[in-house]
């Protein structure tokens, strides 16, 4: 399963540039508290919300950290949400605003 995991700020309505960005996605990931609002912004999307504390990634941002739980919210997103063995296959990014990383992994 190939998943973009997408990191954004309340309020985001641009994903188009991110989503071009990811290529072909099984399914986009957030934090389980903003799935709903990219669920509603991406109408026809598969959208996953995960639990994204504590989930270790390679990029750390120190706000991000001390915020969610996690260095990077797009590269935790897509980890849990590509299922087994899953890794990164696109490191997190930013454009247009909004955090993009994409995983592959062994999900549904």
């Amino acid at each position: 399963m190939r998943v973009a995991g997408l990191g954004f700020r309340r309020g985001t309505v641009d994903f188009a540039a991110a989503l071009a960005a990811a290529g072909p996605v099984d399914a986009l990931a957030t934090a389980a508290e903003k799935a709903q609002e990219l669920a509603a912004a991406l109408p026809g999307h598969r959208v996953l919300g995960v639990d994204v504390a504590g989930v270790a990634t390679p990029t750390q941002s120190a706000r991000v950290l001390a915020l969610k739980g996690t260095g990077s919210v797009a590269e935790a997103a897509a980890l849990m949400a590509a299922g087994r063995g899953a890794r990164l296959v696109r490191a997190r990014e930013v454009i247009g605003g909004v955090a993009l990383a994409v995983a592959e992994g062994e999900g549904e």
